[in-house]
């Protein structure tokens, strides 16, 4: 299934899974309705209510101007940022300062939602972490600017991004930063380590401080839980903390 195209116009009366995802952008708007693939008199109101908002025709069907604009930003997450001779990880900072503009968040229940999707290659689930796809889709999209393979694989669970950065000797551990915090960069991925071989969170690090670092990292929120909903930008100590280079 295209996400980025309807099959058809969508009007009261459809069901399916594209109503699903309308359902979903609506309620990313801010215009909530629950989400049960449904197009029913709630749903009308709330694409009319939508249209009107961004001076559409209010119409209630959903065809390809409406929901162009109920995509539009997942669409302006993914424009192409000019190279201008930035490198990988100048980049993977531009990207991640993109996506966070749009905020990105899930929608429905846990790990759900279009943007879940996309950083997940389409799959989903509670047990993944999409802050972990979040941070290699970034790598991907930086990688895919410069023309050059990812220095990483995608990986849907942050040991298994630590792992594959170990393998690849990209691995740089909160000792080796301790001792000398000039190895770290912005642009490099951190991760947070529960014990010894198995980390729990990871996002990109777009600051450097002598005591913090300033990041941008999803399935979080304002309390910082690893357990979030959202993209946002926060600061965080060294505690605790191991990186991998790019």
């Amino acid at each position: 299934m295209n996400e980025f195209r309807l099959d058809k116009d969508y009007m009261k009366g459809d069901f399916g899974p594209y109503v699903w995802i309308i359902q979903e952008w609506l309620c990313l708007h801010g215009i909530n309705i629950v989400i049960d693939g449904s197009f029913g008199p709630a749903t009308e109101a709330a694409v009319k209510k939508f249209q009107l908002i961004n001076i559409l025709k209010s119409t209630g069907a959903v065809e390809g101007v409406t929901f162009g604009k109920l995509i539009e930003p997942l669409i302006s997450a993914l424009k192409p940022i000019p190279v201008n001779g930035q490198s990988l990880r100048e980049l993977i900072v531009a990207y991640a300062q993109q996506h966070l503009k749009q905020h990105p968040m899930q929608i429905g229940s846990r790990n759900m939602g279009p943007w879940i999707r996309y950083y997940m290659e389409g799959y989903k689930g509670s047990k993944l972490s999409w802050s972990a796809c979040f941070v290699s889709s970034l790598v991907k999209q930086a990688s895919l600017s410069l023309g050059i393979e990812p220095p990483l694989k995608t990986s849907y669970h942050h040991s298994e991004l630590a792992n594959n950065a170990k393998k690849s000797g990209l691995f740089l551990s909160e000792r080796a930063v301790l001792a000398d915090k000039s190895k770290l960069r912005s642009g490099f991925i951190f991760l947070s380590r529960e014990f010894p071989g198995y980390w729990t969170h990871s996002g990109i690090v777009i600051e450097i401080d002598d005591e913090i670092i300033l990041t941008i990292e999803a399935n979080t929120n304002d309390e910082g839980s690893v357990e979030g909903y959202e993209v946002c930008q926060r600061i965080r100590n060294y505690d605790s903390k191991d990186f991998i280079i790019v």
